[in-house]
């Protein structure tokens, strides 16, 4: 039997004070979170949130033709599922998960509880909040005007820091699904960062080589969504 990891090791879970921590642990459930997996439908009203520990989660916006376009990754920094603390039961994105893991749930009466206690917990969800616009803010930005290799070094780049080590296990068909663009175009810049001998791609994994030469090519995008994270979500909320 799998031994559950530390629900701590999810940054927001990290920084909730020891009161309201000792209150939410017998709560919390520990899930798989397998590649593919939708943890919520757009449209559909949810039923719990979810603390992703070594996962990563996309929201991906989809269209009628069932075209897609990702808008946010969520990992161990956040919670995915905020349209239930934040009054709207449902949402038009859907949640997918890009890089499987576990990770730990919480259901909708709890954390709408939890919030509408006010305090701690109500504002660092809304710091959240807000880092989480900025991201989906600024992936908007990003896919209007720049790049299709700079939007990839910052979508490596997002992915690299909810994850330990420096692999990703993603094939050229799903990056170019949550970038909204041809396989085609996606293979084309993943071979421009390879020969700059900045990743190694093979048998849908991507190894990251020179993280610093991908920072130096990106955009401003991913500074931006980095520093707004780091401004508004401290490792520690003070109790």
């Amino acid at each position: 039997m799998a031994i559950a990891p530390d629900p701590r090791r999810n940054q927001l879970l990290a920084a909730l004070p020891e009161h309201e921590w000792q209150r939410w642990s017998p709560q919390l459930e520990c899930v798989e979170m397998p590649l593919g997996e939708v943890m919520y439908e757009s449209g559909r009203t949810q039923s719990h949130v979810y603390f992703p520990i070594d996962a990563i989660v996309s929201l991906l916006y989809v269209m009628e033709n069932g075209a897609s376009a990702e808008i946010a990754v969520v990992g161990n920094e956040g919670i995915v599922g905020i349209s239930l603390f934040m009054g709207g039961e449902s949402t038009p994105s859907r949640a997918v998960v890009q890089s499987a893991g576990q990770g730990f749930r919480l259901s909708a009466r709890t954390i709408k509880d939890e919030f509408n206690r006010s305090g701690p917990v109500m504002h660092l969800l809304l710091r959240y909040t807000q880092a989480l616009i900025t991201q989906m803010t600024q992936t908007a930005v990003c896919n209007r005007h720049h790049t299709l290799d700079q939007q990839l070094c910052r979508w490596l780049l997002l992915s690299l820091d909810r994850l330990h080590g420096t692999q990703l296990a993603m094939t050229q068909e799903l990056i170019a699904n949550m970038l909204g663009v041809r396989r085609e175009g996606v293979t084309e810049a993943a071979l421009k960062l390879q020969k700059a001998g900045l990743i190694r791609y093979s048998r849908g994994r991507i190894s990251v080589l020179d993280r610093p030469g991908l920072e130096a090519r990106t955009c401003e995008c991913y500074a931006v969504v980095k520093k707004e994270y780091d401004r508004l979500l401290p490792d520690k909320v003070a109790t």
